[in-house]
């Protein structure tokens, strides 16, 4: 029969044992979340498929040349190979460090209204340019014409900061007012570019076509998110993965702000 000191011992025992392995553990897991910071920006499968960049779109909406990135089909979804993915994701995010260590220009352009905020945050955290209402057919192929516009709205908000308006009759600074508002929404994410970006990150070339449409014309370099329905062979830098849903696509700019950071 087992006394009660006995019982008291092998109960210290085990919770010795315990705690001895959950340290074990421990030292594993900072262990490996030091190599794979240090090796991938901190890229781990599962945190990616928690975040949702796994879940394409429906099988009705399959473009063929996104097959070598699908891993297969669930409630008539295709699923995306998050293991393509982390490979394709720390290739985009390798170029990105590059360039913001070479000085040059990153454009961000993501249009979903459910999606503006964060890319927007994400560009000034940055310090880079970006558009997040609709694309202007030209910005890319006209940009002489697009930079002089760019230009008359920061010397009118110029005007405006120095309290020049006010010297204009009630209806024209109302009227100026008014314009610069509407400039505003064109042009404030681009008002410092004076030259065309070295390489655009977009968050969905499907709705965002002509953006890609000009930049390959312009020889511009393209990292996008590219989900089951479009071409990743038109983009430089595909990051296979879904760029309808917030946390996705916050998951990839959060590792984008990694990059900008990186040593």
């Amino acid at each position: 029969m087992i006394t009660e000191e006995t019982k008291t011992k092998i109960k210290k025992v085990k919770k010795i044992k315990e705690e001895q392995k959950e340290k074990i553990l421990s030292v594993d897991r900072q262990g490996e979340n030091k190599k794979a910071k240090k090796d991938g920006f901190g890229i781990t499968i599962e945190e990616m498929t928690e975040k949702g960049l796994c879940l394409g779109h429906q099988v009705s909406k399959f473009n063929p040349k996104m097959s070598g990135y699908i891993t297969g089909i669930k409630n008539d979804i295709h699923i995306i190979n998050l293991e393509k993915t982390a490979v394709c994701l720390e290739k985009a995010l390798k170029f990105i460090s590059e360039l913001v260590k070479e000085n040059k220009t990153i454009l961000m352009v993501g249009t979903k209204p459910a999606l503006k905020n964060l890319i927007q945050e994400t560009a000034q955290e940055c310090n880079f340019p970006y558009i997040v209402e609709r694309w202007l057919g030209g910005y890319f192929t006209n940009f002489k014409n697009v930079f002089e516009r760019v230009k008359s709205y920061r010397e009118l908000q110029e005007q405006k900061e120095k309290g020049e308006l006010e010297r204009f009759i009630k209806k024209e600074r109302i009227c100026a007012e008014k314009k610069l508002v509407k400039m505003g929404k064109k042009f404030e994410g681009i008002k410092n570019l004076e030259k065309l970006p070295d390489a655009v990150f977009i968050c969905d070339i499907k709705q965002n076509q002509l953006t890609l449409k000009e930049a390959k014309m312009k020889e511009v370099k393209v990292v996008a998110i590219v989900d089951t329905n479009v071409d990743p062979t038109a983009v430089d830098f595909p990051i296979p993965a879904n760029d309808g849903s917030i946390p996705s696509v916050k998951y990839i700019l959060d590792k984008i702000k990694q990059a900008v950071k990186y040593e």
